[in-house]
């Protein structure tokens, strides 16, 4: 185990020597070529005091910069600037600058946007309120168009059912005066052929006196006109006629004259009657007629002013969607837009300095002295 412990020991050894010979003629050669004359030159070029000198003044120039926006970032709370603050004490001045002329385009640009933001909010705002103030108005509109349609189809549909009522009730007055009339003419039928009975009967009464007292009285002439001679022999009283026989026969003719009469005047009755039924039944159907076309010109007005309300009531319910569209756009406008008009001049402040110190930044990087910015705030 020695031998070989030692044998591994001693194969390292020449390793490590082999690379401590290596390492010695690399640096051999290093200090030869520092050594000559071209790398004495270049350095004497390089540090020369003129070159310690402006490498302290660029020191001094990124403690200035780097103070000035370390104290604007303070005051606008502005994390770009610190994190800008901290780099020109580090990175190269080409890069600060770049750095300072990317953030102010980035700034500019920022405020533009945010100009370009606000007066979009503000169109935006306004044309949502004018939107929102039609379509409010065309909201108010259409209800009072329903709440009038809504009238006038209560209105159509009871004055549709009382014509509906009229004509049942006209209906029912026409059937009753049709039974009336012929309950009347059963009675005329009654009263006249009772009158013309009476007449008949009373005529046949006044023919059997008329011949019995007629023939009395052509016999008691010719009896008066037999020859004078001795008188007859005495016997039976002559026969007398009945006094009140002629007031019977004239109160018969006389019934049968109010007979005749009441007959004439049952009968015009009858016929006046009748006419003033044709006329009432003829008056009724013109006005059922007339109400049963005023019941079909209001239901077709009834139809119409429903099928209207039907499509005012679709334009209420488009015009709501839109008042909510409006409302959710408007409250989505609140939340992008809020901030930024309520911010706006302070923000706009705040980027102006910003980039105000970032150009400052720049020229004291750039030589300007500290002390005229000092003076200028």
């Amino acid at each position: 185990m020695l031998k070989e412990k030692c044998a591994m020991t001693d194969k390292e050894w020449e390793e490590r020597q082999k690379t401590r010979q290596l390492e010695m003629e690399a640096v051999s050669k290093a200090l030869a070529v520092l050594s000559g004359d071209d790398a004495h030159d270049l350095f004497t070029r390089t540090f020369n005091p003129a070159f310690v000198q402006e490498s302290t003044k660029n020191t001094l120039r990124r403690e200035q910069a780097a103070k000035l926006l370390s104290e604007v970032a303070k005051r606008l709370n502005s994390p770009r600037l610190s994190t800008l603050a901290y780099r020109v004490r580090l990175d190269a001045f080409t890069r600060v600058k770049k750095a300072i002329d990317d953030m102010i385009a980035q700034l500019t640009k920022e405020k533009e946007d945010e100009i370009k933001h606000k007066d979009f909010c503000v169109d935006e705002f306004n044309k949502n309120e004018l939107q929102t103030e039609k379509k409010e108005r065309e909201k108010k509109d259409l209800i009072a168009k329903i709440e009038d349609l809504e009238m006038t189809i209560k209105a159509l549909a009871d004055a549709i059912a009382k014509l509906k009522s009229e004509i049942a009730e006209m209906q029912v007055q026409m059937k009753r005066a049709g039974e009336d009339r012929e309950k009347e003419n059963k009675e005329f039928q009654t009263t006249v052929a009772d009158q013309r009975a009476t007449q008949k009967l009373l005529k046949a009464a006044l023919t059997v006196l008329q011949d019995f007292y007629g023939k009395k009285a052509a016999f008691m002439q010719q009896h008066k006109q037999e020859p004078a001679g001795p008188p007859p022999p005495p016997g039976f009283e002559a026969y007398k006629k009945n006094a009140a026989s002629g007031g019977v026969m004239d109160m018969i003719s006389q019934i049968i004259s109010d007979a005749k009469a009441m007959e004439a005047e049952a009968i015009r009755s009858e016929e006046d009657a009748q006419k003033a039924y044709e006329d009432f039944v003829k008056e009724t159907n013109a006005s059922i007629e007339t109400k049963s076309k005023e019941i079909i010109n209001k239901s077709a007005e009834k139809a119409k002013a429903e099928d209207e309300l039907v499509e005012t009531k679709k334009a209420k319910e488009a015009v709501m969607l839109e008042l909510e569209q409006l409302s959710n756009y408007n409250a989505e406008l609140h939340q992008s837009c809020d901030f930024v008009m309520k911010n706006f001049d302070v923000r706009q402040t705040a980027r102006d300095e910003e980039i105000e110190a970032l150009k400052q930044a720049k020229a004291i990087l750039s030589g300007a002295k500290f002390e005229e910015f000092l003076q200028g705030a």
